[in-house]
């Protein structure tokens, strides 16, 4: 297929039709959303929680979240207390919560990517998802998220791009022009991250509404050896023996 770059090892594409293509034909498949899915996965697993993606604005959430016993996280970003997209809202998480977190991007694209294993990769794990990646196959999708438009189309994301090299960056193998060009980025930006997520347009959007303090936990570059891996409809920290995915 001219669109799955299944000549390449290492791959790159971008949102829904990224993991169309490449989720298929790849042994593992990483969903990077830096701000702020991923980044939020990360912390929550990390502390021992359990994350469920979720569809984002589905009225049926409350009633999914009772039925898997988890807490709903808010849809709306906000500073007060309760769980959010906000990085921040869930450095307190505690050991064994359950978290339904809604998401247009990150949580999207996890629940569409099939049978392929699946991780939560960000910045703060880049080094240790590549080494769990590698473990596992040698086709390797990676897939950064982007944003939404008002009108619902794809917004490339400065942020995921720079993501997505950061974990193909410690990767070996064939690449891809697209993760080529992803690697290139992550290089570019890597010795001063915090000041260029704040200057690329969804880092400006974040400190504008107030926070300012997510971008600098979505910028601590390899400060955890979390691998947050999608096993029976939610994400765990590997290793917390929760079984295949199903």
């Amino acid at each position: 297929m001219i669109f799955d770059q299944s000549e390449f090892d290492l791959r790159c594409e971008w949102g829904m039709m990224g993991v169309a293509q490449l989720a298929p034909i790849s042994d593992v498949a990483i969903v990077v959303d830096v701000l702020s899915f991923s980044t939020c996965v990360e912390i929550a697993t990390n502390k021992g929680a359990v994350i469920f993606p979720y569809q984002w604005k589905d009225e049926l959430a409350p009633d999914y979240a009772k039925s898997v016993n988890a807490d709903l996280a808010s849809m709306k970003r906000k500073s007060s207390n309760g769980y959010s997209l906000s990085p921040s809202s869930l450095l307190n998480i505690p050991a064994g919560a359950k978290l339904v977190l809604p998401s247009p991007n990150g949580a999207a694209l996890t629940l569409r990517t099939g049978q392929t294993l699946t991780l939560a990769g960000c910045l703060r794990n880049c080094e240790a998802i590549a080494d769990f990646a590698r473990a596992h196959g040698t086709r390797i999708a990676v897939i950064p998220a982007g944003e939404r438009w008002n009108d619902g189309s794809l917004r490339p994301a400065w942020e995921d791009l720079v993501g997505a090299g950061a974990i193909l960056s410690y990767l070996d193998g064939r690449l891809s022009p697209e993760a080529q060009a992803a690697i290139a980025v992550f290089h570019s930006a890597k010795d001063g991250l915090v000041t260029a997520l704040r200057r690329c347009s969804s880092g400006k959007e974040l400190v504008a509404r107030g926070f300012a303090a997510d971008i600098e936990l979505a910028a601590a570059i390899n400060t955890s050896s979390c691998v947050p891996l999608f096993t029976r409809n939610a994400y765990v920290k590997q290793g917390t023996g929760m079984g295949s995915r199903g």
